[in-house]
This record gives C-alpha cells, structure tokens and sequence, in this order.
C-alpha cells in the first residue's frame, strides 16, 4: 500500500468515527518514528480505540508484521485503550479485529487478514462501537 492510499484509508475511517458521534484523531508519522504509535485514537464517554489501518486490493491477504502488533497492544495497555486492527479491502467496508482474532502465517509468525477470515472473525465499524 502506497503512503497516499494508507494517509486516505485512514482519514477515511476518522470521518466514519465522528459521523458516529466518536472523536477521534490520526497519529501523523505513526509508522515513521522509533515509539510506538498508532495510527488512530478514538475515543467516547471512557472508552478508547487504538486503531493500527491496514487497506488493500482484496487479493489475499494483508499482513501486519509481529513487530508493529507489539507496538500496538504496548502502546494501548499504556494508554488505557482497547487494541484494534481496522482493515478495508476495495470494494469492502472496513472490519475490525483484536489481534489475537487474527491468523498467523507460519514462517515468520506475522498476523493476516483476508477474505475468509473477516467473513469469520471481524467486525463491523457499528458492532465495535456497540460492543462493551
């Protein structure tokens, strides 16, 4: 995924928090600086989403390295936030997962998404804002 396209999912699901109510903000530089940062942080009445963005084609699956899961979840027990990974293939709405909801792959033990697996196991932007 080109940087243009991640900067535009991930404004994309910013506006989709506020049209429901949430705020929400988008972590400049968040995949750049050596801290761990999310890419969004949202946020309602006590409850708040870390949210690491994650778009593509729809052809296979999206990867998400070890390495950037570990930032993600350290960043969020830190901060008090839930840890979510939003992904939106073209064509598709976005879907929602705990990283532990994720597949693996075998060699290096890297998370995914795909197709079958957003079927199974992800979530609707409505359900995770329902969701308690």
């Amino acid at each position: 995924m080109s940087k243009v396209k991640g900067s535009r999912t991930e404004r994309e699901l910013l506006h989709l928090f506020w049209d429901a109510g949430w705020y929400c903000i988008r972590m400049a530089g968040s995949g750049s600086m050596p801290l761990p940062c999310p890419d969004l942080l949202a946020g309602k009445k006590g409850r708040c989403f870390a949210i690491e963005c994650k778009s593509g084609k729809g052809k296979g699956r999206k990867y998400i390295s070890t390495g950037q899961i570990d930032e993600l979840t350290h960043f969020a027990d830190g901060f008090g936030a839930e840890a979510w990974i939003g992904i939106r293939f073209d064509s598709m709405p976005w879907y929602f997962f705990k990283p532990s909801d994720m597949g693996r792959s075998k060699g290096q033990g890297n998370y995914y998404a795909d197709k079958d697996l957003i079927v199974r196991k992800g979530i609707s932007l409505k359900t995770l804002l329902r969701k308690k």
